[in-house]
């Protein structure tokens, strides 16, 4: 009699559990495809949760956001990338490994990335380019992602086409506050295929003035060259001797990648005065000195 009823328990049993399996699996897929429930305040109330411990809440935040996004990456589920992005700039604005991954957060965010996500992505890099306006690797980012990440996610080739010229105008930024040299080039044949022939030539005599690499600097003659820039070629070099009279300038302990982002060297006490904002002797940075030359001499 026992027997009987054990097994007849066992088969309501699994009957039941034939019956309840197939609709509880379809929910708990359900439940594990959508976002999760992000709980941060919003930016006032965050200001004043940390109690002033900001730098430690956002190393928080940082390494909450990656792992999360590991995970959802993994199980192929949304995240919602912007809230951690805009809790963590509420307290740290220029919070500077946020600038150098936001694009691959955004645009590579499962379950796949949008010609929105892209315009975002680029709103958060020019954002970065505007708290930290020295910083070359930013502004690198910046442009490397605007001239060659982004545009596959758009759809209008003009905008495309937009994108690219603006990327290149940002590398040639970065060049000239100490970005990789080998990037100018980069940046002139976008200048150039697009006709901006004057743009192109004078980031690359800046770019030959900013580097001390004999093999970039032979390219870019080179470029030159065949632009048929002869007298540009030649003010590349004079612009080159101006360069290396103002590192002789500055102070000795300066490696040439250090000196580079300083700028020209500047007497304070005798560019005091409205009139410095005109004199060569002046200049508070690379492209304002070549163009205060280029002036001077009447160009």
């Amino acid at each position: 009699m026992k027997v009987a009823y054990a097994a007849a328990v066992a088969a309501v049993a699994c009957g039941g559990i034939a019956l309840l399996q197939a609709p509880l699996a379809g929910d708990l897929h359900a439940v594990t495809q959508r976002e999760d429930v992000v709980i941060i305040p919003p930016p006032d109330e965050l200001r004043l949760a940390t109690l002033g411990y900001d730098a430690a809440a956002v190393d928080y935040l940082w390494g909450k956001l990656l792992v999360e996004y590991g995970t959802h990456v993994h199980e192929k589920r949304p995240l919602d990338v912007p809230r951690y992005l805009d809790a963590i700039l509420a307290l740290e604005e220029d919070y500077r490994p946020l600038y150098q991954y936001v694009d691959t957060l955004l645009v590579y965010r499962p379950p796949r990335g949008t010609e929105d996500d892209a315009r975002l992505a680029r709103k958060y890099l020019v954002r970065g380019t505007e708290v930290r306006p020295y910083d070359h690797e930013v502004w690198m980012h910046y442009g490397q992602f605007v001239a060659f990440l982004a545009p596959s996610f758009l759809t209008s080739d003009a905008e495309k086409d937009k994108w690219r010229e603006e990327g290149a105008r940002a590398l040639a930024r970065a060049v000239e506050l100490g970005g990789d040299a080998d990037r100018s080039l980069s940046a002139a044949s976008i200048l150039s295929r697009y006709g901006d022939r004057d743009a192109t030539v004078r980031h690359l005599r800046r770019a030959y003035a900013l580097t001390e690499e004999p093999r970039i600097r032979e390219s870019i003659l080179a470029k030159l060259q065949a632009m048929e820039a002869n007298a540009e070629k030649a003010d590349a070099e004079q612009e080159t001797k101006v360069f290396d009279a103002q590192r002789r300038r500055a102070p000795p302990f300066l490696k040439f990648s250090e000196f580079r982002p300083t700028g020209p060297y500047l007497d304070a006490a005798q560019c005091a005065g409205l009139d410095a904002t005109t004199r060569v002797e002046c200049a508070t940075s690379w492209s304002d000195l070549w163009d205060r030359r280029k002036l001077s001499r009447g160009e």
